[in-house]
This record gives structure tokens, sequence and C-alpha cells, in this order.
């Protein structure tokens, strides 16, 4: 019996949750209502749950408890480990990372540090007091400065040589993390559970792969399958796979790099970054690697609410 015709699984009824206060509502907003469509088309019974900061509303939301959450939150608060927390105190089940795994990830230099245990490629870097940026440089130009604790490129500026910012005074993030620049092309691949889908490169109209680029349409262009060399683009796959592993992620993640393929130094690949909240979005990676892998979109966010489970 196929999935799509299974009425024991008709019955499940899965809680979306969306929205959020962090600096990545709207983004959670724009991944929570197809995501809660998609769930609908396959056959759940879904109840969509604008997430604010009182508990007890949540937990009110939550009860009678469902049988799965999906987790469409994204930023602080959605994928820092604090949703998982109160998901695995109630005993519900949930999609994406557990708390330990989704607040390592979160948490850039922790990460980064995870990653260089397992032998992955990172960039340089050093993590700057927020009181101490703008003073001085603390890498030798051109660097990335990035909020430690944030996603979907927020907060995020690169400093070229003769820049004359730029100007932190309204930093708002806390510490930042600073790392050297890989000039290249910037390369994704998405993780489902023990296997990793494909290559796609990001190729901006203009500047880098910023928040504007990642969710306003026609910014960015998505080559999907990456139309790069095969031994990259399985060093991609292999480096995706077991940084995945390397912090204990399940279901889905989408983890980021540059490749720099400049003749001056060489063919060099690093790992940005591991996102266990991969947005959802009709212009997300992770729902156009999954097409092209033969994955319809309800078929991927059953299988994501079917691997569902508590730490």
């Amino acid at each position: 019996m196929s999935k799509e015709n299974n009425p024991q699984r008709r019955k499940k009824r899965v809680a979306v949750l969306l929205g959020g206060w962090s600096a990545e509502r709207e983004v959670s907003l724009s991944s929570g209502t197809p995501c809660a469509d998609a769930l609908e088309e396959a056959g759940y019974e879904v109840k969509r749950i604008d997430v604010t900061r009182d508990l007890k509303a949540l937990i009110d939301a939550l009860t009678p408890a469902p049988d799965a959450v999906f987790n469409a939150l994204h930023g602080r608060g959605g994928e820092d480990g604090t949703i998982q927390a109160v998901l695995d105190i109630l005993g519900i089940p949930y999609t994406h990372s557990g708390m330990r795994s989704s607040a390592i990830a979160m948490d850039k230099p922790t990460a980064i540090a995870a990653f260089r245990a397992a032998g992955l490629p990172c960039p340089k870097g050093v993590v700057v007091p927020e009181e101490d940026l703008g003073k001085d440089d603390p890498l030798p130009r051109p660097y990335v400065v990035k909020p430690t604790h944030e996603g979907s490129s927020v907060g995020v500026y690169i400093v070229q040589p003769g820049d004359n910012g730029p100007d932190f005074s309204g930093w708002t993030f806390g510490d930042a993390l600073v790392e050297e620049y890989v000039a290249g092309r910037e390369l994704t691949v998405t993780v489902m559970g023990d296997k990793a889908l494909c290559v796609t490169e990001l190729r901006p109209h203009e500047g880098f792969y910023n928040y504007e680029a990642k969710y306003t349409d026609g910014k960015t262009v998505h080559i999907c399958p990456a139309d790069i060399p095969e031994d990259i683009a399985e060093q991609c796959k292999d480096y995706a796979l077991r940084a995945h592993k390397a912090l204990g992620c399940r279901g889905v993640t989408r983890s980021d790099f540059r490749w720099d393929d400049s003749t001056h130094n060489g063919s060099r690949l690093f790992l940005l970054e591991v996102n266990t909240q991969p947005g959802m979005t009709p212009l997300s990676l992770v729902p156009e690697q999954a097409a092209h892998m033969g994955i319809p979109f309800p078929e991927l966010v059953s299988w994501m609410v079917e691997e569902a489970q508590c730490d």
C-alpha cells in the first residue's frame, strides 16, 4: 500500500510550529505555511500554531498532544535547542534535530570546533567580543563578520580592502565570528537521514548570498545540480554527511560550502555551517534538491513527520 493511500497515516495529527519571535519570523511563516498545506495534501490532520514567548499558550495549543510536531521555526528559540527542550519535556516527537545538536549547530564557534575535530576543513576564524567590533581588523582583509548565534545570513558583513566600515553602531547580535573570506563559488548540500542528496550552486546577481538574496525571487540563480567536477560534488556530499553526523543531527539538514577553484590557490573546499532548520519556502534549496531527486514536496514533509522523535 502506498504512503499516499495509507488510511492509518491519514489520521495522524500534526502540529506545525511557525512564526516565533526571532529575526527570522517572516522566513518561518513562509516555510511553515507550505509545509502545513503539503501535510494536509498528504492526508494528515494539521494544526497551525504561531509560536510566541508565551509558554503556557504553546502548551495549551499542544493539548491534547499531537502525534508529531513539524518544527518550521527558524532562528533563536526555534532552532537553538529551546523549543526542542520544551517538546522533549512534553514527550512530543518533533522533526529535525534534537536539543543538543540544534544548540551546537546554532553556536557557530562550537559547531566549527566539532567540524574540525571530525577532520572537516573550515575557514580560519576568531570570536570578537561585541564591544571590540570595529576597533581593529581581527584578520587580514578581506574577512567575513557574522553573529555567532543567527541564521539565514542575518547580520553578515564582508569587509573588503579599502572599506571604511562596516559601522557596527547598530549591531544587536552580541559577539561576532570573524572568518577569512574564501573567494569562489557558493555550494550547498541537503542531507536527508543518512543520505546526501545533491549539490546546488548559488549565484546571486549581485553581492553575496545574503538574506535578501535568499528570500527575494529573482535575486539568485540556483544551479541544481551544480556544474562542478564530479570529485568536488562527491567531496561536498561526503563533507555534508560527515558534518551532519559530527553534530549528531537527524532528519533533514543543509550544509553550506565555499569552493575556491582559482588556479593560484588550487582547489579548496571549505565547510561554512550546518543548518538544522533549513528553509522550506517556495525559494528554498531543500525542496528544490528533493524534487531533483524525484521526491515531491508532500512526500518530503511526510518523511520528516514519520521520522519525528524525542530525545
